[in-house]
């Protein structure tokens, strides 16, 4: 009986280092490294931080090329708060008939928010982009809960939208001008030009030095 306990036992043991001992070697064979950098690269699509964004140029640029049409459709997003009618009431904003030129935070007989009334200046095409952008980083502590429109086409149209809606709506601005570098080729035929322009003195010298036949 002991002979076969002892049997059974060494069996047991024996099965465990087999096991043990392929536990080691299959680790070995597909063991693979943590890659540096996770997940999977999609083809087409470029990762975080490897192409910047293109730095957002002044709203100007982008309301010369503003449509008045698309402007209404963005109105949408605003349309639960306010309106743009000439003569209309006040909502949960102001209405915002003739905005252009208004005083910031003033008028229209509303409650405007101490963040926003003690801005000061009035409302022209920078600012109000800014606005359009984060209401609550132009005037911290303000009541507005929109979040902001992050595209400048967006704005640019909305505020061409407003602006149109006035008795005197204002001409849009004409994009600002980009300084433009001087081609390679042009750099190029600077020297070039130069060095002709010394040559020719030289070869005029020579002629001078040489006797008439």
């Amino acid at each position: 009986m002991i002979d076969r306990n002892n049997t059974i036992a060494g069996w047991v043991l024996f099965a465990g280092i087999i096991a043990l001992g392929a536990s080691i070697v299959t680790g070995e064979l597909f063991h693979a490294e943590r890659p540096e950098k996770m997940g999977f690269p999609i083809e087409g699509v470029e990762a975080e931080g490897e192409a910047g964004a293109e730095a957002e140029k002044p709203i100007e640029f982008y309301l010369a090329s503003a449509d008045v049409a698309k402007g209404q459709d963005v109105f949408k997003k605003c349309a639960a708060c306010h309106n743009a009618d000439k003569g209309g009431s006040n909502a949960l904003g102001p209405n915002l008939w003739g905005i252009l030129g208004e005083p910031v935070g003033k008028g229209h007989a509303f409650a405007f928010s101490d963040a926003l009334a003690g801005k000061g200046g009035n409302w022209d095409w920078a600012n109000l982009s800014e606005w359009l952008a984060n209401p609550k980083k132009f005037a911290p502590g303000t009541k507005m809960t929109f979040a902001g429109l992050s595209k400048p086409e967006d704005r640019a149209n909305i505020i061409a939208y407003l602006n149109a809606q006035s008795d005197a709506p204002r001409p849009l601005p004409a994009a600002p001008a980009e300084a433009v570098a001087p081609a390679a080729g042009d750099s190029a035929a600077a020297p070039a030009e130069g060095e002709a322009a010394a040559e020719a003195p030289a070869a005029g010298n020579e002629a001078a030095a040489k006797p008439a036949e």
